[in-house]
């Protein structure tokens, strides 16, 4: 299997991820151009893509769903709530209601080769999931736009090779910025986003010796930057009492306007 962001953040969302044989996109939150542009350096085109699933209908995850569905007819998956709010978002344009496949949080499907699992996550959308992905005795998994975590999903997301998770705003910078105060509740709440500390505090509980490479994704552009999220990570980590250390993983953080290293598994 493969991972690889082709963007992250709080502006812009698209992951690749796949098998040899499989590939699909996690949410299409950029334009189509930007995503054709990180597929070449997958060596990949839209054409080749199997399937695009999609967490929610929040803008910096379906911005670019329209131009593509347009483009290449493969097909969309979301779940219902998801998929209704998608049909009356303008902005896509028109795309075909064929291309979209209904699925439900905790029911597996195969695309290819790919065993595809939605879970549910708390956000502020209609029905928003993460997922995970099997191929073979490999897996991984996206998870963003979380207000919090539960042993429910930490139960998800044991035993995965590669792992995109959300790092989304250091809590200090939040509270001291210029957001407004409704919008920083928000933000801070349980159907928020994950912060700095939470990310790595979630990721204490699924680390293992199989785990290949960990990317920190969907920074806040505001709120947060890739030093500042990485070392945060690293320092709940080293003071968790677990029988690992920051240097036992790759840990990468994932740019908003570049493709990621690929990790390959």
């Amino acid at each position: 299997m493969r991972l690889c962001s082709i963007a992250s953040g709080s502006s812009g969302n698209c992951i690749y991820t796949g098998s040899d044989t499989t590939h699909l996109l996690v949410d299409a939150g950029i334009s189509a151009k930007r995503i054709g542009e990180g597929l070449k350096k997958l060596q990949l085109d839209g054409r080749d893509i199997q399937g695009l699933l999609i967490t929610h209908e929040h803008s910096d995850h379906i911005k670019g769903v329209g131009v593509l569905a347009r483009r290449y007819g493969f097909p969309i998956y979301a779940t219902k709530g998801t998929i209704d709010r998608m049909k009356r978002t303008k902005s896509l344009g028109a795309v075909d209601s064929g291309l979209y496949h209904v699925i439900r949080a905790d029911q597996r499907f195969m695309v290819g080769d790919v065993e595809v699992e939605p879970f549910t996550i708390s956000h502020d959308a209609a029905e928003p999931v993460a997922y995970r992905f099997r191929c073979g005795k490999k897996s991984a998994a996206v998870a963003t736009d979380m207000g919090v975590y539960t042993d429910y999903i930490v139960e998800r997301l044991k035993g995965v090779d590669a792992l995109l998770l959300e790092a989304n705003h250091d809590i200090q910078m939040l509270e001291v910025g210029p957001y407004p105060y409704e919008l920083k509740r928000r933000i801070l709440g349980s159907r928020g986003h994950l912060s700095n500390e939470s990310a790595g505090q979630l990721l204490c509980r699924i680390l293992h010796d199989g785990l290949k490479r960990v990317y920190l994704g969907h920074l806040s552009q505001e709120n947060n930057y890739a030093e500042l999220a990485y070392e945060t990570v690293r320092l709940e980590i080293r003071l968790d009492p677990v029988a690992y250390q920051p240097d036992d993983f790759d840990i990468q953080v994932a740019g908003r306007d570049a493709c990621s290293e690929i990790c390959e598994f």
